[in-house]
Protein backbone atom coordinates (compact mmCIF):
# COMPACT_ATOMS: atom_id res chain seq x y z
CA UNK A 1 0.00 0.00 0.00
CA UNK A 2 1.29 3.47 -0.89
CA UNK A 3 0.81 6.73 0.90
CA UNK A 4 -2.15 8.72 -0.43
CA UNK A 5 -1.15 12.24 0.66
CA UNK A 6 0.17 14.24 3.56
CA UNK A 7 -2.93 15.27 5.48
CA UNK A 8 -1.55 17.89 7.87
CA UNK A 9 1.29 19.02 10.08
CA UNK A 10 0.48 19.40 13.78
CA UNK A 11 1.89 22.17 15.93
CA UNK A 12 1.25 22.45 19.67
CA UNK A 13 0.83 26.07 20.79
CA UNK A 14 0.15 27.92 24.00
CA UNK A 15 -1.94 30.76 22.49
CA UNK A 16 -4.27 29.22 19.91
CA UNK A 17 -5.91 32.51 18.93
CA UNK A 18 -2.55 34.19 18.26
CA UNK A 19 -1.35 31.23 16.19
CA UNK A 20 -4.56 31.21 14.13
CA UNK A 21 -4.31 34.98 13.55
CA UNK A 22 -0.68 34.62 12.42
CA UNK A 23 -1.41 31.88 9.88
CA UNK A 24 -4.59 33.61 8.63
CA UNK A 25 -2.53 36.78 8.08
CA UNK A 26 -0.07 34.65 6.12
CA UNK A 27 -2.96 33.75 3.81
CA UNK A 28 -4.21 30.45 5.20
CA UNK A 29 -7.92 29.90 5.70
CA UNK A 30 -9.49 28.75 8.96
CA UNK A 31 -11.18 25.45 8.17
CA UNK A 32 -12.63 24.93 11.63
CA UNK A 33 -12.13 24.64 15.36
CA UNK A 34 -13.02 21.82 17.71
CA UNK A 35 -12.25 20.24 21.06
CA UNK A 36 -10.77 16.76 20.99
CA UNK A 37 -11.05 14.46 24.00
CA UNK A 38 -11.94 10.96 25.05
CA UNK A 39 -10.66 7.45 24.53
CA UNK A 40 -9.62 7.85 20.89
CA UNK A 41 -7.59 10.98 21.69
CA UNK A 42 -5.92 9.18 24.62
CA UNK A 43 -5.14 6.13 22.49
CA UNK A 44 -3.68 8.10 19.57
CA UNK A 45 -1.47 10.34 21.68
CA UNK A 46 -0.43 7.85 24.34
CA UNK A 47 -1.54 10.36 26.97
CA UNK A 48 -4.31 10.10 29.57
CA UNK A 49 -7.17 12.55 30.00
CA UNK A 50 -6.58 14.46 26.77
CA UNK A 51 -8.63 17.60 26.28
CA UNK A 52 -7.25 19.64 23.43
CA UNK A 53 -8.60 22.62 21.49
CA UNK A 54 -7.62 22.48 17.84
CA UNK A 55 -7.87 24.78 14.85
CA UNK A 56 -7.32 23.52 11.31
CA UNK A 57 -6.00 26.04 8.78
CA UNK A 58 -5.43 25.29 5.11
CA UNK A 59 -3.65 26.86 2.19
CA UNK A 60 -5.86 28.61 -0.37
CA UNK A 61 -5.37 25.76 -2.86
CA UNK A 62 -6.79 23.32 -0.29
CA UNK A 63 -3.85 20.91 -0.57
CA UNK A 64 -1.98 21.63 2.69
CA UNK A 65 -3.16 22.01 6.26
CA UNK A 66 -1.80 22.80 9.70
CA UNK A 67 -3.48 21.51 12.85
CA UNK A 68 -2.81 23.98 15.64
CA UNK A 69 -3.43 22.42 19.06
CA UNK A 70 -3.68 23.85 22.57
CA UNK A 71 -3.62 21.16 25.26
CA UNK A 72 -5.89 21.83 28.22
CA UNK A 73 -5.07 18.46 29.81
CA UNK A 74 -2.54 17.19 30.22
CA UNK A 75 -0.75 20.53 30.13
CA UNK A 76 1.67 21.06 27.25
CA UNK A 77 5.31 20.63 28.12
CA UNK A 78 7.77 23.38 27.33
CA UNK A 79 10.93 22.58 25.42
CA UNK A 80 13.10 25.57 26.18
CA UNK A 81 14.41 27.63 24.63
CA UNK A 82 11.68 28.42 22.11
CA UNK A 83 13.97 30.53 19.97
CA UNK A 84 16.22 27.63 19.02
CA UNK A 85 18.59 28.04 16.08
CA UNK A 86 17.66 26.57 12.73
CA UNK A 87 20.19 23.71 12.84
CA UNK A 88 18.57 21.74 15.71
CA UNK A 89 17.73 18.12 14.81
CA UNK A 90 14.06 17.41 14.15
CA UNK A 91 11.21 19.09 12.34
CA UNK A 92 10.68 22.69 13.32
CA UNK A 93 9.75 24.71 10.27
CA UNK A 94 7.09 24.87 7.59
CA UNK A 95 7.76 26.52 4.20
CA UNK A 96 5.21 28.45 2.16
CA UNK A 97 5.34 29.85 -1.37
CA UNK A 98 4.28 33.51 -1.36
CA UNK A 99 3.77 36.04 -4.12
CA UNK A 100 5.47 39.00 -2.37
CA UNK A 101 7.96 38.11 0.35
CA UNK A 102 8.59 41.66 1.58
CA UNK A 103 4.88 42.42 1.93
CA UNK A 104 4.31 39.09 3.68
CA UNK A 105 7.10 39.75 6.19
CA UNK A 106 5.74 43.25 6.85
CA UNK A 107 2.23 41.91 7.51
CA UNK A 108 3.51 39.13 9.77
CA UNK A 109 5.55 41.60 11.85
CA UNK A 110 2.23 42.93 13.16
CA UNK A 111 1.72 39.44 14.65
CA UNK A 112 5.12 39.37 16.33
CA UNK A 113 7.11 37.72 13.54
CA UNK A 114 10.83 38.44 13.33
CA UNK A 115 13.27 37.56 10.58
CA UNK A 116 15.61 34.76 11.67
CA UNK A 117 18.31 36.04 9.28
CA UNK A 118 17.50 38.18 6.29
CA UNK A 119 15.77 37.88 2.93
CA UNK A 120 18.23 36.12 0.63
CA UNK A 121 18.32 35.73 -3.14
CA UNK A 122 18.98 32.24 -4.54
CA UNK A 123 20.38 32.81 -8.02
CA UNK A 124 17.66 34.25 -10.25
CA UNK A 125 15.11 31.77 -8.95
CA UNK A 126 13.88 32.66 -5.45
CA UNK A 127 13.84 35.13 -2.62
CA UNK A 128 13.95 33.12 0.62
CA UNK A 129 13.73 33.83 4.33
CA UNK A 130 12.77 32.36 7.67
CA UNK A 131 10.61 34.20 10.16
CA UNK A 132 9.99 33.19 13.74
CA UNK A 133 6.29 33.33 14.51
CA UNK A 134 4.18 32.59 17.58
CA UNK A 135 5.52 29.97 19.99
CA UNK A 136 8.94 30.21 18.30
CA UNK A 137 7.65 28.43 15.17
CA UNK A 138 10.00 28.95 12.23
CA UNK A 139 8.13 29.62 8.99
CA UNK A 140 9.99 29.62 5.69
CA UNK A 141 8.86 31.92 2.91
CA UNK A 142 9.80 31.54 -0.75
CA UNK A 143 8.98 33.97 -3.57
CA UNK A 144 9.65 32.58 -7.03
CA UNK A 145 11.27 35.15 -9.32
CA UNK A 146 10.60 35.69 -12.98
Amino acid sequence: MAIQRMDNVGIVVEDLDAAVAFFVELGMELEGRATVEGQVADQCTGLEGVRCDIAMVRTPDGHSRLELAKYRTPAALSDEPRNRPHNILGTHRVMFAVDDIEDTVARLRHHGAELVGEIARFEDSYLLCYVRGPEGIIVGLAEQLG
